[in-house]
């Protein structure tokens, strides 16, 4: 009985059998895909909803603005500090140009004043000399008014020499100056003259002569003997010790 039952139930006379007819499969896609593009679009309505309600698309806004503003800022302040170190950088330029300048200018200064002290040590041998111009009462023509040596560093000795013409007027005076130096040397008598010998000499009114004798070993100076020849005529005679 109750398989029969069963079967009845199983056949197409039972009483709860419906009969529905069948949708194509791509009506049921496209069914689907509408349904899904609505829940989709409902989504995203109440995403953006809740976004504004909650102010996250204002803050992002407002803090997007904010950066644009600081950037703004932060480029002008790069350009001031640009600026400023451009400045800097020219000023110290200018501060090396000057400074170069100012050493150059203390060098020129530094070799002027050499070259002043230089003079004025000339002036004064020449002061030293001319003090020594007296014209001698009754005494022409030639004279060796000045007659100096010194003895430098124990080897050499600068010797100077001023010659005059005591008269007004004189004619050129053409001859030659012989020098020379006596003393000992390794306990014997020793004498020198210039290695070159006598010197020219030519003068109008004066003539001053100078020069550097070097000592041989052992040699202790101690005078120095000068004559002023005209051909083989001595016309002056002037010594000193030393």
């Amino acid at each position: 009985m109750r398989l029969r039952l069963l079967l009845r139930r199983l056949t197409v006379s039972a009483p709860r059998m419906a009969v529905r007819s069948a949708l194509p499969w791509p009506f049921r896609w496209a069914f689907l895909a509408i349904v899904f593009g609505f829940c989709a679009a409902i989504g995203l309505w109440a995403f953006e909803f809740g976004k504004d309600i909650a102010g996250l698309e204002r803050g992002t806004k407002e803090e997007l603005q904010q950066t644009r503003s600081e950037l703004g800022r932060l480029q002008a302040e790069l350009a001031a500090l640009k600026a400023a170190r451009d400045k800097a950088q020219s000023i110290a330029n200018t501060a090396d140009t000057l400074m170069t300048s100012e050493k150059v200018a203390q060098e020129r200064l530094a070799a002027q004043n050499r070259q002043l002290e230089a003079d004025n040590q000339s002036l004064r041998d020449d002061l030293g000399f001319f003090e020594k111009l007296i014209p001698t009462v009754g005494v022409g023509g030639i004279a060796i008014r000045s007659l100096q040596a010194e003895v430098r560093n124990g080897r050499d000795i600068k010797w100077q020499v001023l010659v005059i013409q005591a008269l007004k007027n004189p004619p050129e005076f053409s001859g030659r100056l012989e020098l020379s130096f006596t003393g000992m040397q390794n306990g014997k008598p020793w004498m020198a003259t210039l290695p070159g010998g006598a010197q020219v000499l030519k003068l109008k009114q004066y003539g001053r002569m100078e020069g550097v004798f070097e000592l041989p070993p052992q040699a202790v100076i101690k005078g120095v003997t000068a004559k002023v020849l005209e051909g083989s005529v001595t016309k002056a005679v002037q010594s000193i010790k030393l």
